[in-house]
């Protein structure tokens, strides 16, 4: 079991659309089985490759009792609101509602380069919305305004280094 360091807001990979996975090999399904590793940690959710410090579009998933990843993930269709808590592991003692889609789609491949879709509601949509965010250079803070993006500084700046 390997489980990867994690990049902290701050880093410039997170900032970095990441590129697509063009390449099916051994490295590929090493980096799959670090994500799976390290996403299995009590309290997380989702985990984006770059936010252990790779550029190639793939993220893995542990919500609601699915568990699991997808390479060249593309959210193709979303529908309601879900107001919620969001956090994310790279910014860590930072927390803030956000209001996120209560349905997800994400389509994308595995690691055979067959077609894979997930699909949830609730925390395993945020959780969708979350990731591909990431894979784009997006972190959840960034869409946040007002009052919510206000205290979300406040954390942000208080958060140990």
């Amino acid at each position: 079991m390997t489980v990867r360091p994690l990049r902290l807001i701050g880093d410039p990979v997170l900032r970095t659309p990441c590129n697509p996975v063009t390449t099916f090999d051994s490295a590929l399904e090493t980096l799959v089985t670090d994500l799976l590793d390290t996403v299995r940690l009590p309290g997380r959710a989702g985990l984006a490759a770059n936010q252990i410090g790779v550029a190639l579009a793939a993220f893995s998933y542990d919500v609601d009792d699915r568990f699991g990843y997808v390479l060249n993930p593309r959210l193709v269709e979303t529908d309601g609101e879900y107001d919620g808590d969001e956090a994310c592991l790279s910014v860590p003692g930072v927390h803030a509602r956000r209001l996120r889609a209560a349905y997800a789609r994400v389509e994308g491949v595995d690691l055979d380069g067959r077609p894979v879709v997930i699909d949830g509601t609730g925390e395993l949509a945020r959780c969708l919305q979350h990731e591909t965010d990431h894979l784009r250079g997006e972190l959840y803070i960034d869409a946040l305004t007002g009052e919510r993006r206000r205290a979300a500084m406040r954390m942000l700046r208080r958060a140990p280094a």
